[in-house]
């Protein structure tokens, strides 16, 4: 029985350790491009970052970088822009897709060995290539010498943990992963060859103060210990700063107050940025075809790591004159002034002074005016690099959603018998022909999205997914959809009758294979 539980426990165990199909196709093309690089940080959670868990952090030797960047553009890897106040020179950002585990994979790609506070990285550790030299294949990635990497870890640690910035913000001591690594590194080293490379590559630092700054690491260092040992640390790779010492502290004061302020009014926290721009993405399709869960699903897989915005253009915003003229036309509803709603389904009230119908027109002017100044804001997002998403889109083939209706509703109406009342919208109206070109003047200024998805359901199909909703109604957008003879170019049609799952795979593959 125990030895069934051990097997059943190691199997468990190779299971855990199996890299995504993308990471292991990312390590065996390192391995055949013959790149000098290594894994160079959080080595005893190698097998979190195989599997997607946690970032992959590689160290390059700089006179391979086209070459290393042209191997995971191959592999689908997408180049992305850090936040401001996280960009590092020397570190490029790339973010694959893993369909089969539904998982983006980020990889950081150092150039050089970035130190310091979380909110500065002020220093530079100029030992990349002694650092690489001593790198060795250890499972799907190259790993340093544990002595070299024992090193790293411990003057990061220390500039993040030990000086005065960081304990009195509250970070100075290790977290519980840190202290892990610390110990997993600790039980690894020789100390006779990690002074040796003490003393070759770091001699400026010194044996002395390297080992003051693991004993300032321990759970029961004082304070002063910590700070004192903070401060000769930074004195000793003042020369590799990237700013003052007054520079830094005023950059990490600043970002601290800004981090607070957002998090203390709820703001998100700035994401990453595509390397290619950004894109507006567009989808459409009749009642029960399953837009917004297909949008709702983009946004939460997208927004995890890219500045992404998710916009409802069928039902937009209404801005500040929208809301005062449909203030206006409900008061004249209610002081009889005009009837009832009217649409293309419903019959004028007979009684009424003036026709519905002019509420109706002036709505649907202030709705395109509304649809334009929302994808206006989308464009403008999408022009700084940031993905936005459209649920609903005008189209021009679309007839029955989301684009110019007075033309049409006008025209329905001079072909129905005369209501009783004394104005009426005509076609010959002055009046009509100004709103009918002010609306269709604010649909021409919506161009097609970059990527348009229209989802494709049977009518009775989305009939029984709407059972709430008016059956004629919904098979009526649904039909108009179901039979448009769609063109293939810049178009993806998507078949909806699919199972969820399916659709939005499908979806999700097109939407990184173009972003």
């Amino acid at each position: 029985m125990a030895t069934i539980q051990s097997q059943m426990a190691a199997e468990e165990t190779i299971v855990a350790m199996c890299p995504l199909g993308s990471v292991a196709m990312l390590s065996e093309g390192l391995k055949s491009a013959s790149l000098n690089y290594c894994h160079w940080k959080s080595n005893n959670t190698l097998d979190q970052s195989g599997s997607g868990d946690k970032d992959i952090d590689l160290l390059i030797d700089r006179s391979d970088s086209l070459k290393f960047s042209s191997l995971v553009a191959q592999f689908g890897f997408k180049l992305a822009h850090a936040p401001s106040e996280k960009e590092m020179p020397g570190v490029l950002n790339y973010f694959g897709y893993d369909a089969a585990a539904d998982k983006c994979v980020h990889v950081h790609a150092h150039y050089q060995l970035i130190a310091g506070h979380d909110l500065s990285k002020n220093y530079r550790l100029p030992v990349e290539l002694a650092y690489l030299e001593t790198s060795s294949q250890q499972g799907i990635f190259k790993v340093p010498m544990p002595e070299f990497e024992f090193i790293v870890f411990v003057i990061r640690m220390v500039l993040k943990h030990s000086t005065w910035f960081a304990i009195l913000g509250g970070e100075g001591r290790l977290k519980a992963a840190e202290r892990d690594e610390l110990l997993y590194l600790l039980q690894r080293v020789d100390r006779p060859r990690l002074d040796m490379i003490l003393d070759r590559h770091l001699p400026y630092f010194g044996v002395t103060l390297f080992w003051k700054c693991v004993d300032s690491l321990s759970s029961n260092s004082t304070i002063p210990l910590r700070a004192n040992v903070g401060r000769q640390v930074e004195k000793k790779l003042r020369t590799h700063a990237r700013h003052s010492s007054y520079r830094d502290l005023v950059l990490k004061a600043t970002r601290r107050v800004a981090l607070a302020a957002r998090r203390r009014l709820h703001f998100s926290m700035p994401k990453y940025r595509l390397g290619c721009g950004g894109m507006v993405i567009a989808v459409v399709g009749g009642d029960g075809a399953g837009k917004s869960t297909a949008v709702d699903a983009m946004h939460r897989w997208l927004s995890e790591n890219f500045a992404t915005n998710c916009v409802h253009l069928g039902k937009p915003a209404w801005s500040p004159l929208t809301k005062g003229i449909r203030g206006l036309l409900k008061i004249g509803h209610l002081t009889g002034l005009y009837g009832a709603e009217a649409s293309t389904r419903d019959t004028l009230n007979e009684k009424s002074l003036v026709s519905p119908g002019y509420a109706w027109i002036i709505r649907e002017v202030c709705r395109a005016r509304d649809r334009y100044w929302t994808y206006m804001r989308g464009r403008r997002c999408a022009a700084n690099g940031g993905i936005v998403i459209f649920d609903r889109f005008p189209l021009a083939q679309v007839e029955l959603m989301d684009g110019p209706s007075i033309r049409r509703f006008v025209s329905t109406l001079a072909s129905s018998p005369e209501a009783g009342c004394f104005l009426r919208p005509r076609p010959t109206s002055w009046l009509v022909k100004l709103l009918t070109q002010l609306e269709e003047k604010y649909y021409k200024e919506i161009v097609s999205p970059d990527l348009l998805f229209v989802l494709r359901v049977n009518p009775e199909t989305a009939i029984e997914r709407k059972p709430d909703e008016v059956e004629s109604f919904v098979r009526e957008r649904s039909k108009e959809i179901w039979e448009l003879d769609w063109p293939h170019q810049g178009i993806h049609v998507i078949e909806a009758d699919k199972g969820k799952t399916e659709v939005l795979a499908e979806i999700k593959q097109l939407v990184w294979e173009h972003l």
